[in-house]
């Protein structure tokens, strides 16, 4: 072997092992640890990264869209339990008739690492003073479902939301043609209006995702489509 010739493999050798091999599953586990910081600063983990989803379970095999997401940076209150109800009043829902459930209980998995787990909250809309949400179980109207991201896996301490429209009991509380969209936008709308309830005021900040839940109605319960949007919002104590 010449010098010249040995020299040179000696220079390739030097550069193999200089240069950083790439690792596939190294490269993963960053870019799935850059997306968990990415959804801290947001206030909400994507439950995809950890096996859940944006359609809750309604049955074993068709779920509604959990279509809006109150972030964890939001006012610390809401965040709790008896914040959201106080919120929800605020915004024109209730607890439901008489503190009794009508209809099944749905569940999600939010990638918390809890699993499926059954929801906390179901508001109705709040037509009138007494008896309010009554009206709402028998005529219909807007309701949602709502789950805590809580879990060791993902702490958010963001709300998960299924927000929609329903019929009347006649029809089961089926939902109305595009009533997810509509029932989204119904509580987003004034969410951004702003609200009080009992000397506490709240405006929200939103902002629309759609690349969280598959636009259609594929899997979607009573066969609806819906648009794909997902409403982040942030909600704030004034």
């Amino acid at each position: 072997m010449s010098l010249t010739h040995f020299l040179q493999c000696l220079a390739f050798v030097f550069l193999v092992t200089a240069s950083p091999i790439q690792d596939d599953s190294q490269t993963v586990l960053i870019q799935s640890k850059d997306n968990n910081n990415i959804n801290r600063g947001v206030g909400w983990f994507d439950p995809r990264v950890n096996g859940g989803r944006f359609l809750d379970f309604t049955t074993k095999r068709y779920g509604e869209p959990l279509n809006v997401i109150i972030s964890g940076l939001s006012d610390p209150y809401i965040l709790t339990d008896t914040g959201l109800h106080a919120y929800a009043k605020s915004l024109g829902y209730s607890e439901e008739c008489l503190g009794l459930h009508y209809g099944d209980l749905h569940e999600a998995d939010l990638g918390d690492g809890d699993g499926k787990k059954t929801e906390h909250f179901l508001a109705r809309q709040h037509y009138f003073p007494v008896w309010g949400t009554c009206w709402e179980s028998l005529a219909g109207g807007q309701h949602f479902r709502s789950w805590k991201q809580n879990g060791t896996k993902a702490n958010s301490g963001a709300w998960f939301i299924g927000a929609s429209k329903e019929l009347d009991s006649s029809k089961h509380h089926t939902i109305v043609p595009d009533g997810y969209n509509l029932g989204r936008d119904w509580l987003v709308d004034r969410a951004v209006e702003g609200g009080r309830w009992k000397g506490m005021w709240w405006k929200a900040d939103v902002e629309y995702r759609t690349d969280l839940l598959e636009e259609g109605r594929k899997g979607v319960n009573h066969h609806i489509a819906q648009d794909g949007r997902v409403a982040i919002l942030t909600v704030k104590r004034l």
